[in-house]
This record gives C-alpha cells, sequence and structure tokens, in this order.
C-alpha cells in the first residue's frame, strides 16, 4: 500500500519544516536533526520531504537513504493512530508470540512494518518489553496486554477501532 503524501494539506507544515531546515543548515551534522524534526513533524519520511531536504542541503539521497534506515526511529511509512508492538523475546517466542503476530497481521491485512490502509494500526515486532514473566505480551499504544492468546486478537483490535 503506497501512501500519498498530501502537500496542500501539508502546506503549513512543509513552510515551517522549510524554516527549521534554514535556521540549522549551517550547523555541523545538520542531516540527523533535520531528519528527526521531519519525523517529528510529519510523523515519518515522506519521500517529497527527502527531496526538499536534499535540495535544500545539497545533500544526495542515497546519503539521507544511508542515514534514515540505518537507525530504527525513522520511518517511511506513517504510523497508524493505533500502534500495535508484539514482543518476540525469548519468552514471548516460546509462549507462542510468532502466533499471536500473525493473527493481528490476518486480522489486519497487513504485515508487521505496516500500517492498515485507512491508518487506524501499525504493527511491530519488538525484542523485549521486559514483561518476561507475562509472556507472551503485546503493547497497543500505551496498553500492556498480558498472556495473550489467538483468541484475544479480534477483540483487542475492536476496542481500539474507531468509527470512520
Amino acid at each position: 500500500m503506497e501512501f500519498v503524501f498530501d502537500k496542500e494539506k501539508n502546506k503549513e507544515k512543509i513552510e515551517n519544516f522549510k524554516m527549521f531546515i534554514q535556521d540549522h543548515k549551517d550547523t555541523s551534522g545538520v542531516l540527523m536533526p533535520v531528519l528527526q524534526e521531519a519525523q517529528n513533524v510529519f510523523g515519518y519520511l515522506p519521500l517529497e520531504i527527502l527531496q526538499l531536504i536534499s535540495r535544500t542541503l545539497n545533500i544526495p539521497m542515497s546519503e539521507i537513504y544511508g542515514v534514515a534506515t540505518f537507525y530504527a526511529q525513522f520511518s517511511f511509512v506513517p504510523k497508524g493512530e493505533n500502534i500495535i508492538s508484539v514482543c518476540l523475546g525469548t519468552a514471548c517466542y516460546v509462549k507462542g508470540a510468532q502466533t499471536i503476530l500473525e493473527e493481528i497481521e490476518n486480522q489486519l491485512g497487513i504485515k508487521a512494518g505496516y500500517t492498515t490502509p485507512d491508518l487506524q494500526f501499525s504493527i511491530n515486532s519488538t525484542r523485549c518489553v521486559g514483561d518476561c514473566s507475562l509472556a507472551p505480551v503485546i503493547v497497543i499504544n500505551e496498553d500492556i496486554y498480558p498472556k495473550v492468546s489467538k483468541d484475544q486478537i479480534k477483540g483487542l483490535i475492536e476496542k481500539y477501532k474507531s468509527e470512520v
């Protein structure tokens, strides 16, 4: 699923972001703070914004992608309103977390690392959330769900669905 970045809808954000770049363009190591600001402002790194950064700072797109793909904090896909994180650490994995992840993917029709077309849900796999005795664990936004079973997934997703 490809997401279309609406330049008109984001016009004010783009103008403010351009001012941020201008204010910082002479700073040593400017790329990282500019990418962080773009991620904060837009929620992800749209191609159009990466091209703007490239043109304004005279940095090749290959270098920008090199930095942006190296750090996990950056995303090229907008995040959903609800972020579901499935712990795949050893304890959770042994207790069936992979099956839980697959059920969430099936229910939402997307794979981990992606966002539903309606921007309601994103799925992440994580390595450990620190609740190993409660495995398997999933986190939805800030809510922690311990000892989750495959049968609970549909109800949990319904709980977070918004009316569209």
